[in-house]
């Protein structure tokens, strides 16, 4: 086996359980699902392949973490054949639903089907380690597609990326999901220009943003004994603060492509500092993905 091929863990598979408790109905709007990869072949261009994170693992997950309903992004693990996401998505009993990696060149059928068979947006990356579907441009008029069958885009880009990106977001047909606060650096706070043009940009309705991530936003040095997310938190706080009908929660599990594999139950127990009161977390977790998702009542 060649380094390329090693199989790596990318999630806790003891996660501390949350001092918080869920309220019912709770989303989590952010995971992946990555196998079983003799079933579902793996994406021939990715370069770390991990180790198996199947549906079975991440319904027992939420069972664990009191959550209820889930939104599984299709990963770059699997590119462009949702088969893992869709399976996930016809075994969650209603409660899960998806967002798709596609071509721009996909067809409009096979848009409507995805759509059909839970899908409610489509996904494309702007970060250094994924090849790019496409260009701003088309991308936003690919948008014009997904008005007609209800799916909204979502975007994942390096934070430096916001300045160049915000201005063509803004032309969208459909609502614009932000993954993971813009991928800020945590540490700069909440005055450097990244998350100032992030704030800035959410300032207009068409937009929504991920409070995910705050684990990767958060430095952490190889080594460290323990994970520290306050500064991720308090950006996060921000955001809820600021804009309460319009964020969203995720888990974001498993891991890939990290520093390290986080606690995911420390990850729910810092809704207790970006949500901090109960109200809030009733938004944030339940009332926001319920309406945008269109998860059934």
């Amino acid at each position: 086996m060649t380094l390329h091929q090693e199989r790596r863990l990318t999630y806790c598979l003891q996660p501390t359980p949350p001092k918080l408790r869920l309220p019912p109905g709770t989303c989590d709007t952010h995971v992946h699902v990555f196998g079983p990869s003799a079933r579902f072949p793996l994406a021939a261009s990715i370069h770390a392949i991990p180790e198996d994170a199947p549906k079975e693992t991440l319904f027992d997950l939420h069972r664990r973490l009191g959550v209820q309903r889930c939104v599984i992004v299709q990963s770059a693990v699997h590119g462009f054949d949702n088969a893992v996401t869709e399976d996930a998505i016809a075994h969650g009993g209603g409660r899960y639903l998806g967002v798709a990696l596609v071509p721009l060149t996909v067809s409009d059928a096979e848009l409507s089907r995805l759509a059909d068979v839970g899908f409610r947006g489509v996904r494309f990356n702007f970060m250094k380690h994924l090849a790019p579907a496409g260009g701003i441009d088309e991308i936003v008029a690919f948008t014009r597609r997904l008005a007609p069958i209800g799916m909204h885009l979502q975007v994942h880009f390096d934070s430096d990326l916001i300045h160049r990106l915000a201005g063509q977001l803004a032309q969208s047909a459909v609502p614009v999901v932000i993954d993971h606060m813009g991928r800020v650096d945590a540490s700069l706070g909440a005055d450097h220009a990244d998350f100032a043009a992030l704030h800035q940009l959410m300032r207009n309705p068409l937009f929504r943003v991920k409070v995910s991530g705050i684990d990767r936003i958060s430095p952490f040095a190889p080594g460290q004994a323990h994970a520290d997310y306050s500064s991720g938190i308090a950006l996060a706080q921000l955001l809820v603060r600021d804009f309460p009908d319009r964020c969203f929660w995720g888990t974001d599990w498993p891991h890939p492509n990290h520093t390290h594999v986080p606690d995911d139950g420390m990850l729910v127990d810092g809704l207790l500092h970006i949500a901090p009161d109960e109200t809030l977390r009733e938004l944030l977790l339940v009332r926001n993905p319920q309406d945008f998702y269109r998860f059934e009542a």
